[in-house]
């Protein structure tokens, strides 16, 4: 039960897990979570709290129902990550994180070339009333989802999408640019894999951003082995950062949205991370 006792020694032990915020990284993070309602009853769930028990869970990869007793209750901490999430919350605290770490890297706020790519994600056993459907991806012989994900050159998360992973990567790229309703403007550049090229996509990608041009990275016919391609291997190293919280180690939930709330809070937990430890 979460009783002043409780909250008392929260405060008294605030780093007790890794996964907890410091006193910095929640300086940029609490400004930006609105605040409580007016009228009703005054708020006394400690947000920070609320913060890190969802950092816990995504760090974690526990079941909601396993969150220690000196975090506020389940039910309190998923009522506020299904908040954030609908109520553009989390998109607002995502995209000011994105401009700080934009600018502090004394770069424009809009970047002018992003690099694309997906990752299937095999799928547990799921239960429940509403489970959105998975799929086969033949190529990687993969069932489960699949994570369409558009970094900037410097590996920060500009836009995501998760489907099943029957999608094709050329339709699934034009779903995830579909997403972006005018972000970046001054964006020019997509760099992408082969399994963009073609004019399907292009064609696709055109009616959405006119001004945008296509550059596909093929790996040669003559290199042997893993060889560092340019460019391509900073999706992938954005990719193996987000792979580092064990809540998308696997495709664990039963809706797309919420893995896609997930996603987002590993790299609002990135942003985080890379303003605070320069």
């Amino acid at each position: 039960m979460w009783t002043k006792a409780n909250r008392a020694k929260y405060n008294r032990d605030r780093l007790r897990y890794p996964s907890d915020v410091t006193d910095e990284e929640w300086g940029h993070v609490a400004p930006l979570i609105p605040p409580a309602k007016r009228g009703g009853r005054k708020r006394e769930v400690d947000m920070r709290a609320v913060f890190n028990a969802i950092m816990y869970v995504l760090s974690t990869g526990c079941q909601w129902r396993y969150i220690p007793k000196d975090f506020p209750p389940k039910s309190t901490v998923y009522r506020y990550f299904c908040d954030w999430a609908w109520c553009g919350v989390l998109d607002r605290m995502h995209d000011a994180l994105y401009v700080m770490c934009r600018e502090r890297a004394e770069r424009e706020a809009t970047p002018t070339a992003a690099i694309i790519d997906s990752q299937s994600v095999k799928s547990d056993g799921k239960r429940g009333a509403r489970i959105d459907p998975h799929g086969y991806d033949a190529g990687k012989k993969i069932k489960g989802k699949k994570r369409h994900v558009l970094v900037d050159t410097q590996g920060l998360l500009m836009g995501a999408v998760v489907h099943g992973a029957d999608i094709q990567d050329r339709d699934g790229g034009v779903l995830l640019l579909s997403t972006l309703h005018g972000r970046f403007p001054f964006l020019e550049k997509l760099l992408a894999d082969s399994a963009y090229q073609g004019p399907i996509f292009a064609d696709a990608t055109g009616k959405i951003l006119p001004c945008l041009k296509i550059e596909i990275i093929k790996r040669s016919d003559q290199a042997k082995g893993f060889v560092k391609l340019p460019m391509r291997w900073i999706v992938e190293r954005s990719i193996a950062w987000l792979n580092r919280c064990r809540r998308l180690a696997k495709d664990w939930e039963n809706l797309n949205i919420t893995a896609l709330v997930f996603l987002r809070f590993a790299s609002i937990r990135l942003m985080l991370r890379k303003l605070c430890n320069c």
